[in-house]
């Protein structure tokens, strides 16, 4: 191989090793930290707070009424909580099937919906005495405890907890793998997170918040896309801590066909790079005048590639590339670098995977993984304008819900 171009190829190398390396360190030292997190401690007679639990739905007349009655079965005192549909544009006939139940229900419409005007929307009408808001999407599903324990999460003075969300349904490879992603993220920026004294994410829903503290905050929101990340950012540079219970469980509905999740990773992707663009700066500069540690690391958080396309380009690269450097006779530490980091990438998703996920159907499911990946690949080149439209990911009527004790 001629020696400029052999130089070039090992530079393009070098650049790729070092950028996909520290990619994969990023998720290796947090999915061994995951394994150390203890969840928090519940006292044993909390003070009963009142809730309100705000479910903002977009023409979600296929699933919505179906998840007002569920949201009703807590163990909670029934008198201390409230189940508050947000309907924009949702058919007559939905409406008056929701106000024949015992909930409160929220009539909006707007030129251009988003969900952080909705909720805005919602509290605008609503009495102020509440003392905790919980924020769920429009098919989600507590499990019957999740309000007493996101309450008695409240005793040591939060100020917001984001519980956790995990599939409701798993009924095609696409639905799996989310369901898979979704625990592997739980596993990195939540329990791992928390597990180092840093802030667990937050996801856009099954999260919730001291009310007029949330109020407040959402007050001077005005994000069309990516609600959740504006709010995050705000919260670590104000130094506001995100607790995590890895035992309040949302089911949420999977991700079915291939366009959906199209669509939901590319608002997702959008999200993240309009505010690490906006937000990188700040972080850095609170990072070396102030010490702030948790909002510089979102920042980076923010700026990590894709799960799915780190595991699948690692996998490829640490493949591909020993090979030509054999062939050409490159140097060979390059090549034990490659394997090295292929293997480190692999075992970092194999920790943060639970043991439920370990079968068959699993195993069936990762043949979808290259067209995941292809999708994913062509949502980065679909981001322009899509933080400024509402890119709503529809859900459907799924009656089954996955065991999860």
């Amino acid at each position: 191989m001629n020696q400029v171009i052999l130089f070039l190829f090992n530079a393009l190398e070098i650049i790729l090793l070092v950028s996909l390396g520290l990619a994969t360190l990023y998720i290796f030292v947090f999915a061994v930290s995951g394994l150390f997190y203890r969840q928090p401690v519940y006292k044993k007679d909390p003070l009963f707070r009142k809730i309100a639990v705000l479910i903002p739905g977009y023409k979600e007349d296929d699933v919505i009424v179906d998840v007002a009655r569920e949201s009703l079965k807590q163990d909670y005192p029934t008198y201390l909580f409230d189940v508050i549909i947000i309907a924009d544009s949702f058919q007559q006939q939905t409406l008056e099937h929701l106000r024949q139940l015992p909930i409160k229900v929220v009539e909006v419409k707007f030129d251009k919906s988003t969900k952080a005007k909705a909720l805005n929307k919602a509290m605008e009408v609503l009495p102020d005495d509440y003392q905790i808001a919980v924020i769920l999407d429009a098919d989600n599903i507590m499990a019957a405890d999740f309000l007493s324990k996101i309450n008695a999460g409240f005793e040591d003075n939060k100020l917001v907890i984001q519980g956790h969300r995990t599939a409701k349904n798993l009924d095609t490879s696409f639905a799996i793998l989310d369901a898979v992603s979704e625990e592997i993220n739980n596993h990195i920026f939540r329990k791992g997170h928390r597990a180092l004294g840093l802030s667990s994410a937050i996801i856009g829903s099954a999260m919730a918040f001291r009310y007029d503290f949330f109020k407040e905050l959402m007050a001077s929101v005005t994000a069309v896309g990516g609600f959740d990340k504006e709010i995050e950012l705000k919260m670590l540079k104000n130094r506001v801590t995100i607790e995590y219970l890895d035992d309040a469980y949302v089911m949420d509905e999977k991700i079915q066909k291939a366009q959906a999740f199209s669509n939901q990773r590319r608002r997702w992707l959008s999200a993240q790079f309009h505010y690490v663009t906006r937000d990188f700066t700040s972080a850095l500069r609170h990072l070396v005048l102030k010490g702030n540690i948790d909002y510089f690391e979102k920042t980076l958080q923010y700026l990590q590639p894709p799960r799915v396309l780190i595991l699948g380009t690692m996998i490829v690269l640490g493949i591909v590339f020993p090979v030509i450097n054999t062939l050409a006779g490159a140097a060979i530490w390059m090549s034990w670098a490659w394997i090295l980091a292929g293997i480190t990438c692999i075992v970092a998703f194999l920790l943060c995977i639970p043991g439920i996920f370990y079968n068959w159907q699993t195993l069936k499911a990762l043949f979808s993984l290259p067209k995941g990946m292809m999708l994913m690949i062509l949502s980065l080149f679909r981001l322009k304008g899509a933080n400024k439209q509402f890119i709503h990911t529809k859900h459907g009527a799924v009656k089954t819900v996955r065991n999860i004790q």
